[in-house]
């Protein structure tokens, strides 16, 4: 079997390369500026999504059983968007698997819980930007699966990790949030989850994320009691009233979703002990 991980460079990316590899899959990832860490036969391709004919290409050549979208541009409408569109149409036309990576910021925090059957209301243009992508790639190719996820966290790599460690030791200014809630999921976890959907038959949505809701900055503490740093050293702040754009309160309910994968999403009280 052949996959293909378009922005496999990333973090996520990194993870699911790792798995695949060890899985013995015969591997393929892009990289929109360079390639990822060094993994053992897996064959990187340069790739811009905003370039139509070359999504096309890339796709066409590797011929891939499964692609596994993972590339993000942030509110760069013509990468999250657009992009995951040029994705499924080339996965579509090539009769691929796709599954499509989304974000919890497709949600405003109206309803504090959101399971699958939830319709986007984002508040920021890198959340509209996630929920036009989900929308055309389920209206495109109605076989895919589209899956929701949270902070990703995990080997001490991701940004909210290195975000701690900066933090406690004064070498960046800032505050980490108590009224910002999310559901943080392992890397590990999540990857695994992904794979375990990408090579079923099942489509729709999917939420992947930890069961344990937490404000970053209480997630922060447990990151740096796990490394051995002092969680008191973290400076603390309200996003409310800071004026940063974004919901507050935002808990992806995956309960629909872990009753039906074998990977158990471990929340991040266990994980970070």
């Amino acid at each position: 079997m052949t996959v293909l991980i378009i922005g496999g460079s990333g973090f996520l990316g990194a993870a699911l390369i790792r798995q695949a590899a060890a899985a013995g899959r015969q591997t393929s990832a892009t990289f929109a500026s360079r390639p990822g860490s060094a993994f053992h036969g897996v064959a990187w391709h340069p790739l811009d999504v905003r370039d139509p004919a070359r999504v096309v290409a890339v796709i066409a050549g590797v011929a891939p059983s499964v692609v596994v979208n993972v590339s993000s541009g942030g509110a760069d409408w013509a990468v999250t968007a657009d992009g995951a569109v040029r994705v499924a149409l080339a996965a579509a036309e090539q009769g691929c698997r796709l599954v499509h990576v989304s974000s919890d910021a497709v949600f405003s925090g109206a309803r504090v819980r959101y399971d699958e059957s939830c319709p986007p209301d984002p508040l920021t243009p890198y959340g509209a930007a996630k929920a036009a992508a989900e929308t055309a790639v389920r209206l495109l190719v109605p076989a895919a699966a589209v899956t929701r996820t949270s902070l990703i966290v995990g080997h001490g790599r991701s940004v909210h990790e290195r975000l701690v460690h900066a933090l406690a030791d004064g070498t960046r200014e800032g505050a980490l949030f108590t009224d910002d809630i999310r559901c943080p999921v392992h890397v590990d976890d999540l990857a695994a989850a992904l794979w375990e959907i990408a090579l079923s038959d099942t489509a729709g949505m999917f939420h992947l994320a930890g069961p344990d809701a937490l404000s970053r900055h209480d997630l922060g503490v447990l990151i740096a009691r796990r490394d051995g740093l002092d969680g008191a050293r973290l400076p603390a702040g309200r996003r409310a009233g800071s004026g940063l754009p974004g919901a507050l309160d935002v808990r992806l309910d995956s309960g629909a979703t872990q009753e039906r994968l074998r990977t158990r999403l471990r929340g991040a009280r266990e994980f970070l002990r």
